[in-house]
């Protein structure tokens, strides 16, 4: 809990690393040095090399649909001397997957080629049918194309007499490209060819582009060799599949027997083959999680020796690393134990030293807690020691948002889908996904509890469920005592449509209602004024109340600081100005609220009234609270008035004085004057890191005076701007928490409006149909409360009381001026495949 609620003490350590043992040495170095040299870029670079193969393993096992196997424990970095055993297994497996997946291309390329030829082969058989007399004329005498003896455009006899000789060529062109073949054949052949084609029954596949897309298989007939080679040039133009074309019956059964022959061949080999690559990527699917592991370990670790400088003899590495007190005495067993297991002769080991630099911040956090840090973080990481607003906001954050959506039906379905997600929450799917939304909704899934979780309360104290009210223990109010009373009769229901009860009647206001707001004002015609009117003094009490905590939160900061004089010239005079103002209208509130009862309500003043007249010093003794209640309010303005000039002239002349006339009391006081000046953070982070040398160094007590260069108009400029802020931000940071009461009074109507739009509809309708039109109307009336009311509605009211915390309540007393304590750590090495391991 002190980690949580201040950062943890940081030391600067320095590092000496044997060039032997560092490897193994480095395990929690902090990469946030200069670069100095870069000693193992060459190391780096085969990382990266087996990074690449391992990529390309990754890849052919989920091809293959080989399930990869991974492990909740990561596996330790590989030593030194294991390191090239690994480089040469992947290589020697990338080499053999290679050639094993170049053979199996190939293979099922041949494969293709002769399952195209023989799907030719069938379909133009069908183009040309010859009878047994003319095959042994078959380039003597054409009777098999008896037409082209009449055909205008070809002189068949002059052909016949020049010794043309009829070509065929056959293939298979793409389905897209069929018409624009033909024309081509057309247009430069002149019509000296004939073109047949048909459309494959069977798709296959592409071999350019893998795709499986439609063939149509085509047979040109030509005359003469010349128009045998425009026709080739034009099959080759559009990448048509070409393959020779038997010219006789025997020749063509032939070649079908030889292909059946070498496709069976060639699918037992292709199986076989697959068989054995199969055999190699679940070999090596057993060990490729264990590689992916230890190489991203190695180049990690080669990544922050690379910020490591070497000694003069170059055989020392000397790093400096930010690291938490606390853990020390572990970096000095990782460092003893890193030596031992390479087996060094001289241990590695480090020493703390002192440093003019601001330390990082470091806050531990668990599931539960991150994700209210990250709502912190998101504003700003807090300097070195300051406090913590994440402890705070833990219970305060989920409360202000349950205020703006107070609603006990809809905080149950958040506390449900909250809880669903945390039951759930090592399950992998919902661990390794990729979608933005789901997961910001897991990351923050205990947020989403105790919003929930609050929502359900506010929704019970505002009596509110889907916009009904629970009469879970019976209204306090009686109507029949009205009537009982003989206040009303018949006549004044039949005259009035509204009717007032009085609570002073006997009988007709029985006691409070137990636990919230009594259900009978849901019947109200006065409820809106009602709620507003609690919600709206609700809203400033908490807000008054969450500022004022932020304010003295601020206490710790200058007590750790050790700037006491800030608790004298800065919170005090914030806490009288913020209480004397503000908190005398709270005060206000609960007064009227005790004071007053239902006999005299009528006559109890107006608090906005005696506001507005505390400042302009108007209003008689006659309509006020208490006696000497002007008397009292003058003396709080006054108060708050002094405390201006306090908070805008205190602090800068406080520290002009130490820098002038003030040093030269203090020296003769102490009888000494340090020669190094530095600030409180810096001295106070020196002791810390003499306790763990053994030293000690003198009192800092006030040393923000002390600098050489003191510039008092930039001091004064800065708390001149400091006061303004803070003065004139009460009043509006007070007028920005009536955000709480505009919210949940939005949130309320909005919710009646669903219900009496979808819902009161469906109800209403008769019996007969009503059950059949009920179903279809929950399940609306279902999509509309999640898309609007808890979807856009719960964004609205987490968007608003994120700005309640970032400016009205941490701006009181936290900077967010740091940086982050990024360790070098294993844990940030993710432990499941992800799409990067395909790349």
């Amino acid at each position: 809990m002190g980690s949580l609620f201040r950062g943890e003490p940081m030391c600067l350590a320095q590092l000496f690393l044997q060039s032997g043992s560092a490897y193994e040495c480095l395990s929690e170095l902090n990469p946030n040095v200069s670069v100095f040299q870069r000693k193992f870029v060459n190391e780096v670079k085969k990382c990266e090399e087996m990074e690449r193969i391992l990529g390309y393993l990754v890849q052919e096992i989920k091809k293959a649909d080989i399930p990869l196997p991974e492990g909740d424990v990561a596996p330790p970095a590989p030593l030194l001397k294991h390191i090239l055993e690994i480089q040469e297994q992947l290589q020697k497996l990338e080499t053999e997957l290679r050639e094993i997946t170049r053979n199996k291309e190939k293979l099922r390329r041949n494969l293709l080629e002769l399952t195209e030829y023989m799907c030719m082969l069938d379909v133009t058989q069908r183009f040309v049918r010859r009878t047994a007399e003319y095959e042994s004329q078959l380039h003597a005498n054409y009777e098999e194309f008896p037409s082209m003896e009449n055909e205008p455009l070809v002189d068949y006899n002059c052909m016949h007499r020049l010794g043309a000789k009829l070509g065929f060529i056959s293939g298979l062109v793409h389905m897209a490209k069929v018409e624009a073949f033909e024309k081509m054949l057309w247009r430069a052949c002149k019509g000296y060819t004939i073109l047949t084609y048909a459309e494959l029954n069977e798709c296959l596949e592409d071999p350019d582009t893998g795709e499986t897309t439609k063939w149509f298989v085509f047979l040109v007939s030509y005359w003469g060799e010349q128009i045998g080679q425009k026709v080739k040039k034009i099959c080759d133009c559009y990448h048509c599949h070409v393959y020779p074309y038997p010219n006789s019956t025997e020749e063509r059964s032939a070649v079908v027997e030889g292909l059946n022959v070498r496709i069976q061949d060639l699918h037992t080999v292709l199986h076989k083959t697959e068989d054995y690559l199969r055999q190699v990527l679940c070999k090596a699917s057993e060990s490729v999680y264990t590689w992916v592991i230890q190489v991203k370990k190695m180049k990690a670790i080669y990544h922050v020796l690379n910020l490591c400088s070497f000694d003069v003899t170059n055989k020392c590495l000397i790093a400096e690393a930010w690291c938490p007190v606390a853990d020390l005495q572990n970096l000095r067993h990782a460092l003893e134990e890193g030596s031992r297991k390479s087996g060094a002769t001289i241990s590695s080991f480090m020493n703390t030293i002192s440093t003019t630099q601001p330390p990082p911040t470091l806050i531990r956090t668990n599931k539960f807690t991150s994700g209210f840090q990250n709502i912190v973080d998101a504003y700003g990481v807090g300097n070195y020691g300051e406090v913590n607003p994440a402890l705070y906001t833990i219970i305060t954050f989920p409360f202000l948002f349950a205020v703006m959506f107070g609603d006990f039906g809809h905080g149950l379905l958040m506390f449900i889908f909250a809880l669903l997600t945390i039951l759930y929450e090592n399950h992998p799917r919902l661990q390794r996904s990729q979608d933005e939304i789901m997961k910001m909704l897991f990351e923050g899934r205990y947020v989403i509890l105790l919003m929930g979780l609050f929502s359900v309360y506010t929704g019970l104290i505002y009596n509110d469920c889907f916009s009904k009210s629970l009469n879970i223990f019976g209204s306090g109010w009686n109507v029949s005592a009205m009537f009982e009373e003989k206040v009303w009769g018949p006549k004044d229901l039949q005259k009035n449509q509204y009717l007032a009860l009085d609570p002073n009647v006997t009988g007709v206001y029985n006691g409070v209602y137990p636990f919230g707001i009594d259900p009978i004002w849901n019947l109200a015609s006065n409820r809106l004024s009602f709620l507003n009117s609690f919600k709206m003094k609700m809203s400033v009490i908490f807000g008054v109340a969450h500022m004022t905590f932020g304010v003295v939160l601020g206490v710790f900061n200058h007590l750790h600081f050790k700037k006491t004089y800030n608790i004298y010239l800065v919170f005090l005079p914030e806490l009288l100005f913020m209480m004397c103002i503000f908190g005398y209208l709270v005060f206000m509130i609960f007064f009227k609220w005790l004071a007053y009862s239902a006999e005299d309500s009528a006559s109890a003043p107006s608090i906005l009234i005696q506001f507005i007249n505390m400042f302009l010093f108007t209003g008689g003794e006659t309509d006020v609270f208490y006696t000497g209640q002007i008397g009292l309010q003058r003396f709080l303005l006054s108060i708050a008035f002094l405390c201006v000039p306090v908070l805008l002239f205190g602090k800068p002349l406080y520290l002009y004085w130490l820098h002038s006339g003030g040093r030269g009391i203090r020296m003769y006081r102490s009888g000494y004057k340090l020669i190094r000046k530095e600030s409180e953070e810096e001295l106070s982070l020196l002791r810390c890191h003499d306790v763990e040398e053994g030293s000690s160094h003198l009192d800092s007590g006030h040393r923000e005076g002390d600098g050489e260069e003191f510039n008092f108009a930039e001091m004064f400029m800065n708390q001149a701007i400091h006061t303004i802020e803070y003065c004139l931000g009460c009043v509006s940071n007070t007028a920005s928490y009536l955000r709480l009461w505009a919210l949940s009074l939005a949130h309320a109507q909005l919710s009646e409006v669903l219900w009496q739009m979808v819902m009161r509809v469906g109800l209403r309708v008769d019996t007969t149909y009503g059950v059949l039109l009920l179903v279809p109307v929950l399940a609306f009336f279902a999509v509309l409360t999640v898309s609007i009311l808890l979807v856009m509605e719960g964004l609205s009211a987490f968007l608003h009381a994120i700005r309640l915390h970032w400016v009205e309540f941490q701006n009181k007393f936290y900077s967010g001026g740091g940086y982050r304590f990024t360790p070098f750590s294993f844990k940030h090495i993710s432990l499941h495949f992800n799409k990067d391991d395909m790349a």
